[in-house]
C-alpha cells in the first residue's frame, strides 16, 4: 500500500522556541499502561478488528505510551490475518513537536515491531510513516479521514505558547476562545478528522466541561458529535507522575447523540475496576446502574447538555437530573408569567447606596434590599436606600428639578465620569449601570443571595428594590411561598449544584444562569396537601420537610447522593 500522508503539516516555518519546549517537557503527564488499554478498548480498537484496513491518529505521542499499545494490537491484527506490516504503513499518524520524542519513540516502536518478528526493511518503512515530527493544531486535513483518535494531550499553559503561534493556534481552531488551554484545540482538530462513525477517546482535563473558555468546544460537540461516555478520574492513579490535572476520559463519537455513559471512580480504581466497569458499559444488558467501591456509573437516554455548562455530579445524580428535565418544564418560563432577574448594579456604590435619608430628596430615594437583610431567612430591611436617577418611564431626571440630588452627584462627580458607561454616554455621566425597573419594587419576589452553602430563597412581601449581590424569581402564577418551599429543598438546589461554579469552602454561586437550570412542575397539578406542606416548611425554613414534599411533588422515591 503506497504511504499516503492523512495530513500535511503547516507549521515547518514556525520555530520550536525554548519556552514552549521546556513548557511541553514540563507539560508532558505519561499515561499508565492500563489506562491506555482502558481508552483503546473505549473507543472499540482491538486486534480483533482488521486494523491495517483503519487508521488511529495519536496528536502528541510523547514518549509513546499511547502508541505502544496501539501497535501491540495493529501488529496482532496483521499477524491473525496473514496481512504483511506494509499494508498498514498508513494505520497510524503519530505527531509530536519535539525531535527528541520523535526520535525515542520511532526507536521504542522499531524494537517493539522486531520482538514481534517482523522484517527490518518493512519496520524502517512504516515507523517513518507512522511517526512525524509537527503540529498537530496547524495541519491541513486531506482527503483521507482516521477512524480513532486517541491520546492525552499536551497540558500547556497559555502564557508559554510564543504569541505568533497561539495566533495561528486560534485561526486553526475556532473553538480556542477567550484563556482556552491549548488542550481545546486537540479536542476540536481531533474530531474534525473523524470519518463518519469515527471515534476519539482522550485522558484530560474535564474543566472545558464546565468553565468559560470550554464553551466553544462545548457548542461545537453537542451540534455534531455524540459524547458516548465521560468517566471522571479525579481521584485515580492514572499517571506517571503526580499530577493535579482533574482528568476525565471522554469518548465522542462522529454520530447523532445516543445513550451516553457518565461515571465516576475513587481511589480504589485501578486496572482490575476497569475491567470489570468496561464489562458493563460494553454489555447490552438491562441495567442502567453500576455501583462498586471502586466506581459508580449509569446509562443516560441522552446526553444532559442544553447548549450551556455540562452538569457534574455523581451518575445517579445525574441520571435523576436528566429524568426531572425531561418531564418538567424550566423554572423560567412564561406560560407561568416566572422570571429570574439579578438586582441593580450601580459602578459606584459608596455614591448610589446610602442610608442616609438626608442625602438627596426622598423621593429619590428607594428602598433597597441587600444580603445582610435576609441572613436568617426572613427579610429584615436595614433602612439601606438606592439614590435613584431614573423616572418610572425609564428616563434619567433632570437634575435641575433636584438640587439636594444635584449637589449629592457633583460632589461625586469625579468618580461617576470615571466609570465605563459614563465615558461610553459623558452627557448621563450620573445613570446606574442598569436602569430602575419600578414596576419591580412593589412586587412579591423571592430572593436569593449570590454566594451561600445552600440554597436560600427569601420571600420579599413587596417594596424593595434588590441589590447587585441578590437575584429574584417573580411570577404571575405561583404562589411564591409553594414555590419557595420547593426551591428550599434539595432536589432544586442539586440543580444549581450540578450547575454552579463552587467557591472554596464549598460555597456555591446561585447567579441567575443556575436557578435557570432548575426544572419544576406545573403549579396547578400540585396537589393542596403538598402545597401546604412547601408553605409550611418554607415559613419554618425547615429543609428536610421542604425536601421530602418536594420528592413527592416530582415522582421520587429518595434523592441520589
Amino acid at each position: 500500500m503506497a504511504t499516503v500522508p492523512l495530513f500535511d503539516v503547516i507549521d515547518d516555518e514556525l520555530a520550536v522556541s525554548e519556552t514552549l519546549r521546556d513548557a511541553i517537557s514540563h507539560g508532558e503527564v505519561f499515561t499508565r499502561r492500563w489506562v491506555v488499554d482502558l481508552i483503546l478498548d473505549l473507543v472499540g480498537y482491538s486486534a480483533d478488528l482488521d486494523l491495517a484496513a483503519l487508521r488511529v491518529a495519536e496528536p502528541a505521542c510523547g514518549e509513546g505510551a499511547f502508541l505502544t499499545a496501539i501497535v501491540d494490537r495493529l501488529s496482532a491484527s496483521c499477524k491473525a490475518r496473514g496481512r504483511s506490516l506494509l499494508e498498514a504503513v498508513d494505520a497510524i499518524e503519530a505527531f509530536d513537536l519535539l525531535e527528541k520524542n520523535v526520535e525515542l519513540t520511532r526507536r521504542v516502536v522499531a524494537e517493539q515491531l522486531m520482538a514481534d518478528g517482523w522484517g527490518g526493511d518493512e519496520i524502517d518503512r512504516v515507523v517513518k510513516s507512522w511517526i512525524r515530527q509537527g503540529d498537530y493544531l496547524l495541519r491541513i486535513p486531506s482527503e483521507l479521514k482516521v477512524d480513532f483518535v486517541v491520546g492525552n494531550p499536551p497540558y500547556i499553559r497559555l502564557e508559554d505558547v510564543p504569541d505568533e503561534r497561539m495566533d495561528r493556534y486560534r485561526s486553526a481552531c475556532s473553538t480556542m476562545g477567550g484563556r482556552a488551554d491549548v488542550y481545546v484545540g486537540f479536542y476540536e482538530v481531533g474530531l474534525r478528522s473523524l470519518k463518519a462513525g469515527g471515534v476519539l477517546g482522550f485522558i484530560c482535563a474535564d474543566r472545558w466541561m464546565r468553565n468559560q473558555y470550554g464553551r466553544n468546544l462545548r457548542s461545537y460537540v453537542e451540534q455534531r458529535f455524540s459524547v458516548e461516555l465521560v468517566l471522571t478520574m479525579h481521584d485515580v492513579d492514572a499517571f506517571h507522575e503526580q499530577v493535579s490535572a482533574y482528568p476525565a476520559i471522554t469518548v465522542i463519537a462522529n454520530r447523532p447523540q445516543g445513550c451516553s455513559v457518565n461515571a465516576d471512580t475513587t481511589q480504589q480504581f485501578g486496572e482490575p475496576q476497569a475491567r470489570e466497569l468496561l464489562a458493563w458499559i460494553t454489555d447490552k444488558c438491562e441495567s442502567t446502574t453500576y455501583a462498586s467501591s471502586a466506581a459508580q456509573a449509569a446509562r443516560l437516554p441522552h446526553l444532559f447538555t442544553d447548549g450551556g455548562f455540562w452538569p457534574t455530579g455523581s451518575p445517579a445524580r445525574l441520571a435523576m437530573l436528566e429524568d426531572l428535565s425531561d418531564r418538567f418544564p424550566l423554572l423560567e418560563d412564561k406560560s407561568t408569567g416566572t422570571r429570574v432577574g439579578i438586582g441593580i448594579a450601580t459602578g459606584a456604590d459608596a455614591v448610589f447606596i446610602t442610608q442616609d435619608t438626608n442625602a438627596v430628596e426622598l423621593d429619590r430615594l428607594l428602598p433597597m434590599a441587600m444580603v445582610r437583610d435576609t441572613v436568617d431567612g426572613a427579610l429584615h430591611w436595614s433602612g439601606t436606600y438606592l439614590v435613584n436617577p431614573w423616572t418610572p418611564d425609564g428616563g434619567l431626571v433632570d437634575l435641575r428639578g433636584y438640587p439636594r440630588l444635584q449637589s449629592h452627584f457633583a460632589r461625586h462627580a469625579e468618580i461617576l465620569r470615571r466609570r465605563y458607561v459614563a465615558v461610553k454616554q459623558p452627557e448621563r455621566w450620573y445613570k446606574t449601570i442598569d436602569k430602575v425597573d419600578h414596576k419591580l419594587t412593589a412586587r412579591q419576589k423571592l430572593l436569593f443571595p449570590d454566594m451561600k452553602l445552600t440554597i436560600h430563597p427569601v420571600l420579599d412581601q413587596g417594596g424593595l428594590y434588590p441589590h447587585h449581590n441578590l437575584y429574584y424569581i417573580i411570577s404571575d402564577t405561583w404562589d411564591l411561598r409553594v414555590l419557595g418551599g420547593l426551591l428550599l429543598s434539595k432536589v432544586a438546589e442539586a440543580f444549581v449544584e450540578a450547575y454552579a461554579v463552587k467557591m472554596r469552602g464549598g460555597t456555591l454561586r446561585f447567579q441567575a444562569q443556575y436557578l435557570r437550570k432548575i426544572r419544576v412542575p406545573d403549579p396547578s397539578q400540585i396537589s393542596e396537601t403538598d402545597c401546604a406542606a412547601l408553605v409550611d416548611a418554607f415559613e419554618r425554613r425547615d429543609t428536610a420537610a421542604a425536601t421530602e414534599a418536594a420528592l413527592r411533588v416530582y415522582g421520587l422515591d429518595h434523592l441520589p447522593t
